[in-house]
């Protein structure tokens, strides 16, 4: 149990890129607390809603009020785990596109962001679509969305939905005026070479390395997923491994996705990158 007050950073990025795997190897550390997503950006962007112009009693608010009600609305959710944790990372992808609200909340807080080419995000997802013929994910709002690859990956990369927002939101980021916050960690770099990526993240934390076991990591979220529809979307296996995946997608799909790493061109961006470079 720590008397200090805990330092908070962050987890986002890209669906399928190895978030729920970074999330396993950190809470190794008995002083971090990481886990898959939570809802405290929900809550954040509930609770903004309500403080902002839109809303009836947005006079009532003024500019320090709503930050410390956004600022306690973290620290109330992580009670309970930061009285036994000195580090915490919480997951969202929607962090990405407000870093300027966690500069005005955590000036000194990082955020790691996993990524990976958005054709091996869709066929990545299709293969867990495909191993559940049962099952109607809550993935797709409805049956035509969910009928072919074509309108699953169509409908998967729109603007709001899981690829397409996480994409935008993290191209903000990369681009924006707080990128000096973020680390891009590629996931197939992560799979195969997790000895490397490790303490290069700690540098970036600015923390004391830690000796991982990268053979014992053992983690899932079953009740998580279940409510998705997706069963073993966040199952991390017991050892960390890269496995090349047989493509699912038709090569027309695979020609339209591809190839949509900006994060590959460090023009005009701060943030760091960790990707083997092929």
């Amino acid at each position: 149990m720590t008397n200090q007050p805990a330092t908070y950073h962050f987890i986002s990025g890209l669906p399928r890129s190895g978030s729920t795997l970074l999330a396993a190897l950190l809470r190794q550390n008995p002083r971090f607390h990481a886990d898959i997503i939570s809802p405290v950006e929900d809550l954040i962007r509930a609770n903004l809603a309500v403080m902002s112009a839109s809303h009836n009693a947005a006079g009532q608010f003024s500019t320090t009020q709503r930050q410390h009600i956004l600022h306690n609305l973290v620290q109330g959710y992580y009670t309970e785990i930061a009285q036994q944790h000195e580090l915490i990372f919480d997951t969202n992808r929607g962090w990405t596109a407000r870093l300027p609200l966690l500069h005005t909340l955590y000036p000194q807080a990082k955020v790691i962001c996993c990524v990976r080419d958005t054709a091996e995000i869709l066929n990545s997802l299709e293969r867990i679509l495909r191993q559940q013929p049962l099952e109607n994910s809550r993935l797709f709002r409805n049956d035509a969305e969910r009928e072919t690859v074509f309108s699953r990956t169509a409908a998967l990369t729109q603007p709001s939905r899981l690829v397409g927002f996480a994409w935008s939101a993290l191209k903000e980021a990369y681009y924006g005026e707080h990128s000096s916050k973020l680390l891009l960690v590629d996931y197939e770099t992560l799979a195969r070479m997790p000895a490397q990526v490790m303490p290069a993240i700690y540098e970036f934390l600015e923390e004391e390395p830690f000796q991982h076991n990268f053979n014992a990591i053992a983690f899932d979220r079953p009740e998580f997923d279940q409510q998705l529809g997706v069963s073993g979307m966040h199952t991390v296996r017991s050892s960390v491994t890269f496995r090349e995946q047989r493509n699912l997608l038709p090569p027309e799909l695979i020609k339209r996705y591809s190839n949509q790493t900006f994060w590959d061109d460090p023009g005009g961006s701060a943030a760091r990158v960790i990707r083997i470079r092929k």
